[in-house]
């Protein structure tokens, strides 16, 4: 088993450099893949379920369901390197040293890793880990005296600092276990648009925090995602999603809800500079879900209105649920991840 400061060498990564080709080649990215959570206790169980129905793109499936250390925060939280945390009624707060819960987090990595193996050594292709991102996850942390981790610039360099270096051995990791993949890091940031805005309350629930600069967000994310080494996604399924600032920041791929998002500058900008979009296109909770050929059809007319060839769409998208799984139940969980596959087949050229 490993632990998030594991040593083993990368295997199947991509640096982020000059020198990279963009935008990175479709089948690089693979036509569909998850956000991430599914319902569950079962690590195995959820590999086999992914890698069966995300064939070209499957992902380290995350378990909330088993409690604390598996929750966002806490799994994030145990990636972190030299930084601890554990779990007070108000939240996870950091701490001097490693507690009970950061262990149970650790553990839980550990037994993921030990059934991606075991289910999934052989996979071959792009492979995706997720994470919260640095300012989801300081904005999730409380500091020891109670207020949020984000109001402190120090305390965000730290947390920074820690989870890069954290998700470079989680990367290395998962290549280790699974030669023949390119892993590639999501970076989930929910809480990015409240950041921005001023949305996050106060530690009395009182009141909100002031908002953070965009060129601030910018820059701290943008030397986050380049020091980990590997192709990244940005994830943000919230309303008003920065896609623009997320772009700039260098992130090789935008995850967001097709849906939610309505400005179509933004999305023709980041098509035009080569990054690849990864759209939310199924609810991630129990929903009747429409035939796949026809929310191919709904993505071919919006790829028509942005302005771009037809057959271009399948290159430049992979195909998602909106979010994470883990509040649906087991059978939509499947029909979701079947429902994208088989629609990004329908984008295909004849």
């Amino acid at each position: 088993m490993a632990s998030p400061t594991d040593s083993t060498p990368e295997h199947g990564t991509t640096e982020n450099s000059t020198d990279d080709p963009r935008p990175v080649p479709a089948a690089a990215w693979g036509p569909a893949s998850g956000v991430g959570s599914l319902p569950g206790t079962d690590p195995a169980e959820a590999v086999r379920l992914v890698v069966g129905e995300l064939t070209g793109f499957a992902h380290l499936p995350e378990l909330p369901a088993r409690g604390v250390g598996a929750d966002m925060l806490g799994r994030s939280a145990g990636l972190l390197v030299d930084v601890h945390v554990d779990l007070t009624p108000a939240g996870w707060r950091l701490v001097p040293r490693p507690g009970r819960d950061e262990q149970r987090a650790h553990e839980f990595l550990d037994r993921d890793l030990d059934a991606l193996y075991d289910v999934a050594g052989d996979w071959t292709g792009p492979f995706k880990v997720q994470s919260a991102g640095p300012w989801t996850l300081a904005a999730g942390l409380e500091r020891t005296r109670g207020d949020r981790a984000v109001t402190d610039p120090g305390a965000r360099r730290d947390i920074t600092q820690s989870l890069a270096e954290g998700l470079r051995a989680h990367a290395a990791a998962v290549g280790a276990r699974l030669p023949g993949a390119d892993v590639v890091i999501q970076v989930d940031e929910p809480s990015l648009p409240a950041v921005l805005m001023g949305g996050l309350p106060t530690q009395s629930g009182f009141g909100k925090l002031a908002a953070i600069e965009a060129q601030v967000v910018q820059e701290e994310l943008a030397g986050f995602l380049a020091a980990l080494g590997h192709r990244t996604v940005v994830h943000c399924c919230a309303t008003r999603a920065p896609l623009g600032l997320l772009r700039a920041a260098g992130a090789d791929a935008l995850s967001f809800d097709h849906g939610l998002v309505q400005d179509l500058d933004s999305v023709g900008q980041a098509v035009e500079a080569g990054t690849h979009l990864f759209l939310g296109v199924v609810p991630g909770t129990d929903r009747q879900l429409p035939a796949p050929k026809a929310t191919a059809t709904r993505l071919q007319a919006w790829w028509n209105e942005l302005g771009f060839p037809a057959d271009s769409l399948h290159e430049a998208v992979t195909l998602t649920p909106s979010c994470g799984l883990a509040g649906a139940g087991p059978a939509y969980a499947r029909a979701a991840m079947a429902h994208v596959r088989q629609a990004a087949e329908y984008l295909l050229p004849d």
